[in-house]
Protein backbone atom coordinates (compact mmCIF):
# COMPACT_ATOMS: atom_id res chain seq x y z
CA UNK A 1 0.00 0.00 0.00
CA UNK A 2 1.33 3.44 -0.91
CA UNK A 3 -0.57 5.27 1.81
CA UNK A 4 -0.43 4.68 5.53
CA UNK A 5 -3.65 3.41 7.07
CA UNK A 6 -5.48 6.07 9.06
CA UNK A 7 -5.31 5.67 12.82
CA UNK A 8 -8.81 5.33 14.24
CA UNK A 9 -9.38 6.36 17.87
CA UNK A 10 -11.55 3.79 19.64
CA UNK A 11 -14.07 5.38 22.02
CA UNK A 12 -16.18 3.96 24.86
CA UNK A 13 -19.26 6.11 25.62
CA UNK A 14 -20.53 6.03 29.22
CA UNK A 15 -23.77 7.77 30.25
CA UNK A 16 -26.87 6.62 32.10
CA UNK A 17 -29.19 8.22 29.53
CA UNK A 18 -29.71 6.20 26.36
CA UNK A 19 -30.58 9.25 24.25
CA UNK A 20 -27.38 11.03 25.24
CA UNK A 21 -25.32 7.93 24.42
CA UNK A 22 -27.02 7.77 21.03
CA UNK A 23 -26.33 11.45 20.35
CA UNK A 24 -22.67 11.14 21.33
CA UNK A 25 -22.31 7.99 19.23
CA UNK A 26 -23.67 9.89 16.23
CA UNK A 27 -21.15 12.71 16.79
CA UNK A 28 -18.20 10.34 17.17
CA UNK A 29 -19.05 7.96 14.35
CA UNK A 30 -19.50 10.89 11.96
CA UNK A 31 -15.73 11.47 12.16
CA UNK A 32 -13.58 9.24 9.91
CA UNK A 33 -10.82 8.93 12.50
CA UNK A 34 -13.09 8.19 15.50
CA UNK A 35 -15.16 5.09 16.27
CA UNK A 36 -17.48 4.11 19.12
CA UNK A 37 -16.57 0.56 20.13
CA UNK A 38 -18.92 0.22 23.10
CA UNK A 39 -21.39 1.82 25.49
CA UNK A 40 -22.10 1.59 29.21
CA UNK A 41 -24.83 3.06 31.39
CA UNK A 42 -23.08 3.18 34.77
CA UNK A 43 -19.69 3.04 36.47
CA UNK A 44 -19.65 -0.72 36.91
CA UNK A 45 -20.46 -1.25 33.25
CA UNK A 46 -17.76 1.24 32.28
CA UNK A 47 -15.12 -0.75 34.15
CA UNK A 48 -16.22 -4.04 32.59
CA UNK A 49 -16.32 -2.58 29.08
CA UNK A 50 -12.97 -0.83 29.51
CA UNK A 51 -11.26 -4.08 30.49
CA UNK A 52 -12.94 -6.04 27.71
CA UNK A 53 -12.62 -3.54 24.87
CA UNK A 54 -9.45 -1.61 25.84
CA UNK A 55 -10.63 1.63 24.20
CA UNK A 56 -8.29 4.53 23.52
CA UNK A 57 -10.62 7.11 25.09
CA UNK A 58 -13.54 6.81 27.52
CA UNK A 59 -16.10 9.60 27.20
CA UNK A 60 -17.55 9.52 30.72
CA UNK A 61 -20.57 11.10 32.38
CA UNK A 62 -20.08 12.28 35.98
CA UNK A 63 -23.39 11.63 37.72
CA UNK A 64 -24.39 7.97 37.24
CA UNK A 65 -25.70 5.08 39.32
CA UNK A 66 -23.46 2.22 40.49
CA UNK A 67 -20.24 4.18 40.44
CA UNK A 68 -20.15 7.85 39.50
CA UNK A 69 -17.84 9.01 36.76
CA UNK A 70 -15.17 10.50 39.00
CA UNK A 71 -14.79 7.42 41.21
CA UNK A 72 -14.81 5.25 38.10
CA UNK A 73 -12.14 7.46 36.52
CA UNK A 74 -9.94 6.99 39.59
CA UNK A 75 -10.29 3.21 39.41
CA UNK A 76 -9.58 3.10 35.69
CA UNK A 77 -6.56 5.41 36.06
CA UNK A 78 -5.12 3.19 38.81
CA UNK A 79 -5.35 0.05 36.67
CA UNK A 80 -1.95 -0.71 35.05
CA UNK A 81 -3.67 -2.65 32.28
CA UNK A 82 -5.37 0.59 31.18
CA UNK A 83 -2.34 2.85 31.41
CA UNK A 84 -2.64 4.04 27.80
CA UNK A 85 -6.36 4.78 28.02
CA UNK A 86 -7.58 8.36 28.51
CA UNK A 87 -10.75 9.53 30.24
CA UNK A 88 -12.64 12.59 29.06
CA UNK A 89 -15.41 13.66 31.45
CA UNK A 90 -18.53 15.02 29.75
CA UNK A 91 -21.19 16.41 32.06
CA UNK A 92 -24.01 18.87 32.55
CA UNK A 93 -22.51 19.86 35.89
CA UNK A 94 -19.26 21.81 35.41
CA UNK A 95 -19.14 22.55 39.14
CA UNK A 96 -15.83 23.57 40.64
CA UNK A 97 -15.57 20.59 42.97
CA UNK A 98 -16.35 18.13 40.19
CA UNK A 99 -13.67 19.58 37.92
CA UNK A 100 -10.99 19.49 40.60
CA UNK A 101 -11.90 15.98 41.74
CA UNK A 102 -12.10 14.75 38.16
CA UNK A 103 -8.67 16.02 37.16
CA UNK A 104 -7.11 14.73 40.36
CA UNK A 105 -8.74 11.35 39.73
CA UNK A 106 -6.84 11.14 36.45
CA UNK A 107 -9.20 12.61 33.86
CA UNK A 108 -7.39 14.06 30.86
CA UNK A 109 -10.19 16.49 30.12
CA UNK A 110 -13.50 17.94 31.27
CA UNK A 111 -16.25 19.21 28.96
CA UNK A 112 -19.79 20.41 29.43
CA UNK A 113 -22.58 18.65 27.55
CA UNK A 114 -23.27 21.96 25.84
CA UNK A 115 -20.04 21.46 23.87
CA UNK A 116 -20.47 21.38 20.11
CA UNK A 117 -19.89 18.27 18.02
CA UNK A 118 -16.66 19.77 16.72
CA UNK A 119 -15.45 20.51 20.28
CA UNK A 120 -16.21 16.96 21.42
CA UNK A 121 -14.40 15.42 18.45
CA UNK A 122 -11.40 17.74 18.84
CA UNK A 123 -11.21 16.99 22.58
CA UNK A 124 -11.20 13.23 21.98
CA UNK A 125 -8.31 13.65 19.55
CA UNK A 126 -6.45 15.96 21.94
CA UNK A 127 -6.54 13.61 24.94
CA UNK A 128 -5.70 10.60 22.76
CA UNK A 129 -2.59 12.41 21.57
CA UNK A 130 -1.51 13.10 25.15
CA UNK A 131 -2.94 16.57 25.49
CA UNK A 132 -5.67 17.94 27.72
CA UNK A 133 -9.14 19.24 26.97
CA UNK A 134 -10.62 21.61 29.51
CA UNK A 135 -13.65 23.74 28.77
CA UNK A 136 -13.49 27.43 29.65
CA UNK A 137 -15.69 26.76 32.69
CA UNK A 138 -13.41 23.91 33.80
CA UNK A 139 -10.29 26.04 33.45
CA UNK A 140 -11.91 28.79 35.50
CA UNK A 141 -12.86 26.28 38.18
CA UNK A 142 -9.27 25.07 38.48
CA UNK A 143 -7.97 28.63 38.80
CA UNK A 144 -10.48 29.42 41.55
CA UNK A 145 -9.73 26.35 43.61
CA UNK A 146 -5.99 25.83 43.46
CA UNK A 147 -3.83 27.71 45.90
CA UNK A 148 -0.87 29.67 44.65
CA UNK A 149 2.26 30.82 46.49
CA UNK A 150 3.82 34.18 47.11
CA UNK A 151 5.96 35.72 44.41
CA UNK A 152 9.18 35.17 46.37
CA UNK A 153 8.24 31.95 48.16
CA UNK A 154 10.31 28.85 47.36
CA UNK A 155 8.97 26.39 44.83
CA UNK A 156 7.40 23.22 46.25
CA UNK A 157 9.90 20.37 46.54
CA UNK A 158 8.81 18.26 43.56
CA UNK A 159 8.62 21.28 41.24
CA UNK A 160 11.94 22.64 42.54
CA UNK A 161 13.59 19.38 41.47
CA UNK A 162 12.52 19.86 37.88
CA UNK A 163 15.12 21.20 35.49
CA UNK A 164 14.85 24.82 34.39
CA UNK A 165 13.66 23.70 30.97
CA UNK A 166 11.03 21.42 32.53
CA UNK A 167 9.73 24.33 34.62
CA UNK A 168 9.47 26.43 31.46
CA UNK A 169 7.47 23.64 29.82
CA UNK A 170 5.29 23.30 32.93
CA UNK A 171 4.46 27.01 32.86
CA UNK A 172 3.45 26.82 29.22
CA UNK A 173 1.34 23.70 29.79
CA UNK A 174 -0.31 25.46 32.73
CA UNK A 175 -1.27 28.28 30.40
CA UNK A 176 -2.89 25.87 27.97
CA UNK A 177 -0.12 25.31 25.42
CA UNK A 178 -0.11 22.07 23.43
CA UNK A 179 3.12 20.31 22.45
CA UNK A 180 3.40 22.17 19.15
CA UNK A 181 3.07 25.54 20.90
CA UNK A 182 5.60 24.53 23.57
CA UNK A 183 7.98 23.51 20.79
CA UNK A 184 7.49 26.79 18.89
CA UNK A 185 8.00 28.97 21.97
CA UNK A 186 11.03 27.13 23.34
CA UNK A 187 12.69 26.26 20.04
CA UNK A 188 12.47 22.48 20.26
CA UNK A 189 10.74 19.72 18.34
CA UNK A 190 7.22 18.58 19.29
CA UNK A 191 8.72 15.17 20.13
CA UNK A 192 11.10 16.79 22.61
CA UNK A 193 8.23 18.76 24.14
CA UNK A 194 6.28 15.51 24.49
CA UNK A 195 9.27 13.89 26.21
CA UNK A 196 9.52 16.76 28.72
CA UNK A 197 5.82 16.42 29.53
CA UNK A 198 6.14 12.64 30.03
CA UNK A 199 9.10 13.10 32.36
CA UNK A 200 7.24 15.72 34.39
CA UNK A 201 4.24 13.43 34.78
CA UNK A 202 6.56 10.81 36.25
CA UNK A 203 8.56 13.20 38.43
CA UNK A 204 5.49 14.96 39.80
CA UNK A 205 3.53 11.70 40.11
CA UNK A 206 0.40 13.00 38.42
CA UNK A 207 -1.71 11.11 35.93
CA UNK A 208 -2.57 13.56 33.19
CA UNK A 209 -1.61 16.75 31.42
CA UNK A 210 -4.67 18.39 32.95
CA UNK A 211 -3.23 17.64 36.40
CA UNK A 212 -0.08 19.52 35.39
CA UNK A 213 -2.26 22.63 35.07
CA UNK A 214 -3.13 22.29 38.77
CA UNK A 215 0.55 21.87 39.67
CA UNK A 216 1.51 24.92 37.61
CA UNK A 217 -0.97 27.12 39.49
CA UNK A 218 -0.33 25.64 42.93
CA UNK A 219 3.42 26.11 42.52
CA UNK A 220 3.01 29.72 41.41
CA UNK A 221 4.61 29.18 38.01
CA UNK A 222 1.31 30.38 36.57
CA UNK A 223 -0.78 33.02 38.29
CA UNK A 224 -4.47 33.78 37.75
CA UNK A 225 -4.91 36.19 34.88
CA UNK A 226 -1.71 35.11 33.11
CA UNK A 227 -3.72 34.41 29.98
CA UNK A 228 -2.86 32.14 27.07
CA UNK A 229 0.60 31.85 25.58
CA UNK A 230 1.49 34.67 23.20
CA UNK A 231 3.43 32.89 20.46
CA UNK A 232 4.21 36.19 18.75
CA UNK A 233 6.28 37.38 21.69
CA UNK A 234 9.84 36.20 22.42
CA UNK A 235 9.66 32.86 24.24
CA UNK A 236 5.95 33.37 24.83
CA UNK A 237 6.63 35.41 27.97
CA UNK A 238 8.05 32.36 29.73
CA UNK A 239 9.38 33.46 33.11
CA UNK A 240 12.64 32.12 34.49
CA UNK A 241 11.95 30.96 38.05
CA UNK A 242 14.33 29.48 40.59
Amino acid sequence: MSELAQVVVRVLVVDDHHLIRAAVRQIVDAEPDLEVVGEAGDGEGAERQAMELLPDVVLMDVNMPRGDGIRTTARLSANPALAEMKVLLLTTFEQDENVLRGVRAGAAGFLGKSASAAEIAASIRAVHEGGSALSTAAQSALVRHVGGRGENAPLPGAVARLTEREREVLELVGRGADNQTVADVLGMSPATARTHVSRMLAKLQVGSRAALVIVAYESGLVVPGAGPVDESSPRGHVRRRT
